[in-house]
């Protein structure tokens, strides 16, 4: 964003496309991100360009940007660089080249603002939101040690693996969710609609009913008779559970706890828990960033609050004097290898190559452990649904087989 000199407004810029010659005759285009058309012009002239053709460029809105796009453009821009192509064409390449609209205007904003001399680094922490302090400072490390090309790449398979452990904890997770939402749609769709019409042919009957059918014939009454506050009670306590998980600290170390205590679930969290910690403590250290600095980026990434508090007295022992093995064991918070292998790279020198192995392991571990648990969970929640929908249809057929007695 400009600021106007006086006023102190900001100016609203756009991205104007543009055509003129330069000072041999030859035809030249681009695009260019200004405050108006007379800001292109004068920008152009003085260097040395004669305008012919000035056009402001439509923005289309588009989509949220994922980590995934940016995990992308991190690859993309990690190739370019690799490959020799200059900062400011990859740029191009990469903003023009993409879907999502609203990923072009976020690399065309960062490519305006390394033209005016901002260093990558700081042009990324003007954008938080899709930027966090780790990669910034792998970003900062790599352009104050020449090795960018390298840090990004290492940035690009950081993000990617996290990614991919991110996709397979979700999906160990909502299986069984979405199971037990369709089972609760499936039974309230019973008690609503099909149990009130078996209510009406038993009253013909003249018998007394099983008592299975007049509890499910009671809970049906309930469902119909109360049906919009069930329905609104359980998305409403669904949406607020949510948001005081986002918004409460409590409430999110409460659930980090919780969530690592689980029968199943709980030790799958805590390995890509740790997969995520050792991943990104090595990629910090291979940059060249100081210990005790890189353990600032590391307890954030982990995404549990468990292993947050577990850094921050890590990173407090360390900054006294104390060895990375014997902080992390006074943590107690790690298993006995992941000790033993930081003790190895601290004695060799090769933490980051150790760690890195730590992660592979780790990452293996929850691969394993999400497909045995897919294949376990299966029929697990075949006999629950069986149990569910197939009670309620016995329930109700019960009078139809003791039709012959009574009449």
């Amino acid at each position: 964003m400009a600021t106007t000199g006086n006023a102190g407004h900001q100016v609203k810029e756009s991205i104007f496309a543009w055509e003129g010659k330069d000072k041999s005759g030859k035809t030249v285009r681009g695009e260019l991100r200004a405050g108006g058309e007379a800001v292109v012009n004068v920008t152009l002239r003085r260097q040395g360009i004669m305008v012919t053709k000035v056009k402001k460029k439509a923005y289309r809105s588009g989509k949220k940007i994922t980590d995934k796009d940016i995990s992308l453009f991190t690859r993309q821009l990690a190739t370019m660089m690799k490959a020799g192509v200059p900062l400011l064409q990859s740029f191009d390449i990469v903003g023009k080249g993409h879907a999502n609209p609203s990923v072009s205007k976020l690399v065309m904003d960062l490519r305006a603002d390394i033209e005016t001399g901002t260093s990558l680094n700081q042009a990324f922490r003007k954008f938080p939101l899709y930027f966090d302090p780790l990669f910034c400072n792998l970003v900062g490390a790599g352009e104050q040690a020449g090795i960018l090309e390298d840090l990004l790449t290492r940035l690009a398979i950081y993000k990617e693996k996290t990614l991919a452990m991110k996709a397979k904890i979700k999906s160990a997770l909502m299986y069984p969710v979405s199971i037990l939402a369709v089972a609760f749609i499936v039974t309230a769709v019973i008690m609503i609609w099909v149990v009130p019409a078996f209510k009406e042919v038993f009253k013909s009957f003249g018998a007394n009913l099983p008592a299975p059918t007049l509890f499910v014939m009671a809970l049906s009454e309930f469902f119909v008779a109360w049906w919009y506050l069930i329905f609104g009670g359980v998305f409403a306590a669904i949406y607020f559970f949510f948001r005081a998980w986002q918004r409460s600290l409590q409430m999110q170390r409460f659930m980090d706890r919780l969530l690592l205590r689980l029968p199943v679930f709980g030790d799958v969290i805590r390995k890509a828990t740790i997969a995520r910690w050792t991943r990104t403590l090595a990629t910090m250290f291979a940059a060249g960033v100081p210990l005790v600095e890189s353990l600032d980026s590391v307890g954030g990434a982990a995404g549990n609050a468990v292993y947050l508090d577990a850094t921050r007295k890590i990173q407090n022992e360390v900054s006294t004097g104390t060895s990375l093995t014997v902080a992390m064991q006074n943590a107690d918070v790690f298993p006995n290898m992941v000790t033993q292998m930081v003790a190895i790279g601290e004695e060799s020198g090769s933490l980051d190559a150790m760690l890195g192995k730590v992660a592979d392991f780790y990452e293996e571990e929850v691969d394993e452990a999400v497909a045995s648990l897919s294949s376990l969970m299966e029929p697990a929640i075949m006999v629950i649904l069986g149990v569910l929908i197939g009670g309620l249809v016995v329930a109700m057929y019960l009078p139809i087989f003791k039709l012959g007695s009574v009449v």
